[in-house]
């Protein structure tokens, strides 16, 4: 199998007191190889209300590539590929966000509501260097 250009991959979205808990989990998992475990913090919101964070890294490489693939089920896949000099900053990592809602009915758009951050591997540690593997990785 082919080598997957990133150190690891993070996903992240808020549970908020009038979400389910259960359901925004199970929008996580969308993403997810099942074996991967979700980590649960509490917080609270600025006029105390609940705030759970949920939180997932990959570093596995057949984790990432599952992750990889979800990700390329994207109807706007290419836009996100065009959009990879936005898309990775300076320090390498390429970011993405998407819809927490659409996730929930297992499917995988563009949106707000889940983080995507991956560490992009690149040698030099040059923006033009991750950019160039992140589109190979999304190709």
């Amino acid at each position: 199998m082919a080598s997957v250009p990133f150190h690891y991959i993070d996903l992240r979205t808020f549970c908020y007191a009038t979400e389910d808990d259960q359901r925004v989990e199970t929008a996580l998992e969308t993403f997810l190889p099942q074996e991967v475990e979700i980590e649960r913090m509490q917080s609270e919101g600025h006029h105390g209300d609940r705030i759970i964070v949920l939180s997932a890294r990959v570093e596995n490489a057949d984790e990432m590539r599952h992750i990889l693939g979800k990700l390329r089920e994207l109807a706007d896949i290419d836009r996100v590929r065009d959009e990879l000099d936005q898309r990775v900053d300076d320090n390498c990592s390429f970011f993405v966000s998407l819809d927490k809602q659409s996730a929930y009915r297992d499917a995988v758009e563009l949106g707000e509501g889940i983080t995507l951050r991956a560490k992009v591997e690149a040698y030099p540690a040059k923006k033009e260097a991750a950019v160039e593997n992140a589109r190979n990785a999304l190709a």
